[in-house]
């Protein structure tokens, strides 16, 4: 099977899950093909699946994921001991964990082909990750804390394994609590990744997009907290600060002095 065929196949698979997408048309175009698969997948909740659905799917992002181009530690240059700056797409890296700044549901982001990293995960990794994300919280049975740590596998991502955190959300002036939490999200991050041996994990700017936390203050905490976690465990765990925006990387490299 082609990519192309696969990407049909993908599309034809989910719509017809759905009594009201069963007569949803297929538009001509590749990108507006993709566009569509992703929205399929975003917006479908946690349950059962076929074999070969995903045997086809995990071929399909397996090929998508290489041609995007897998980035390594090895292409990265530190700028601490241990630590390192990349701006970039973070589901192109090959470490043993990512960071995922998720919501308190930890099933990921319905809302089709929004911007978040949420959502950028999810739609990478397959809805192989929605579903083990679904059993954390049918175990759990309440939303997933402020703070906290979830791990699970990455399917069909680069990287080993995604770490989930959920970050403050600022509806106005940020208080000390809300920096308290976003330490603990990182250092909850860092300690679940050395319980699980990870030898280098990469961090999202977490709570700084859809959770409204200032920029420049939330890159002083994640930076603070890993430093002195590194201080105080000298366990070789290496950490990428992943940013995307310019104006993040030029945060990161003024405090990191890169």
């Amino acid at each position: 099977m082609t990519q192309a065929e696969r990407l049909i196949y993908l599309i034809k698979y989910l719509s017809n899950e759905n009594d009201e997408l069963k007569s949803i048309s297929i538009p001509e175009g590749e990108a507006e093909k993709k566009r569509l698969l992703r929205s399929l997948m975003n917006i479908r909740p946690p349950k059962a699946v076929t074999g070969e659905f995903l045997e086809v799917q995990d071929a399909y992002l397996q090929e998508e994921s290489a041609r995007k181009g897998v980035i390594s530690l090895s292409d990265l240059s530190l700028v601490q001991p241990g630590i390192y700056l990349w701006q970039g797409d973070i589901t192109r890296l090959s470490v043993d964990g990512i960071v995922n700044a998720a919501n308190s549901s930890l099933l990921g982001c319905f809302v089709p082909c929004h911007g978040c990293i949420d959502n950028a995960i999810h739609s990478a990794a397959g809805i192989g990750l929605r579903l083990e994300c679904s059993h954390i919280m049918k175990g759990q049975k309440k939303d997933e804390p402020t703070g906290k740590a979830r791990i699970t596998k990455a399917y069909n991502l680069p990287c080993r394994y995604v770490l989930h955190t959920v970050g403050p959300i600022i509806y106005g002036t940020v208080t000390g609590q809300d920096c308290k939490l976003l330490a603990d999200c990182y250092r909850s991050c860092l300690e679940l990744a050395a319980a699980y041996r990870l030898k280098s994990i990469a961090f999202c700017c977490i709570s700084t997009g859809e959770f409204h936390f200032p920029n420049e203050t939330a890159a002083e905490i994640a930076i603070q907290t890993v430093q002195e976690y590194k201080e105080k465990n000298q366990n070789g765990l290496e950490v990428v600060f992943n940013v995307f925006k310019d104006r993040d990387y030029e945060i990161y490299k003024r405090l990191l002095g890169g």
